[in-house]
């Protein structure tokens, strides 16, 4: 890990939770940044990613759904979602197609489920969140990346639900 990154882990003790921590970082978020997910499946990174759009400000008329089929859902908020679902992504090649240099270099937020399968072609300056099971409610969000951009990110979140 870069000496001026940090790691910053929490405790979601519920589907609530992990949707306000979501909500907290939507709050700060802003154009030009970048959220690699990982984690098992069913692990939060759709509910998240749910409270982090509705912290963008994108209206409750909008289902916060992941884009499997479709690899990409966009949302209008205070700044534009580009919300990206890899699972079905069999290599990095195929991100051409969707214009990912584009997203990523936009003026908008970008969150990428499954982001480790694209691991090589991630901004340097990328905001990592890894969600690991504790149990069947329980989970693990641990946010890793730039020092300074992390620990605003995460200033305000709640520890409890």
């Amino acid at each position: 890990m870069n000496e001026n990154h940090v790691l910053v882990e929490f405790e979601s003790r519920s589907a609530k939770h992990t949707f306000s921590i979501g909500f907290a970082v939507g709050q700060k978020a802003g154009e030009g940044d970048v959220f690699a997910l990982t984690g098992e499946l069913g692990a939060g990174k759709t509910c998240f990613t749910g409270g982090l759009a509705r912290g963008l400000g994108v209206g409750e008329e909008y289902a916060i759904t992941s884009p499997t089929f479709t690899l990409i859902n966009e949302y209008p908020g205070r700044c534009r979602l580009y919300h990206f679902d890899l699972y079905r992504l069999n290599h990095s090649a195929e991100l051409d197609d969707l214009g990912y240099e584009e997203y990523i270099s936009g003026k908008g937020v970008v969150v990428i489920e499954w982001a480790e399968k694209i691991a090589e072609v991630m901004p340097d300056d990328t905001v990592s969140i890894c969600f690991g099971y504790v149990d069947e409610n329980r989970r693990i969000i641990g946010f890793s990346g730039p020092g300074k951009r992390v620990l605003e990110l995460v200033k305000d979140i709640s520890r409890e639900d």
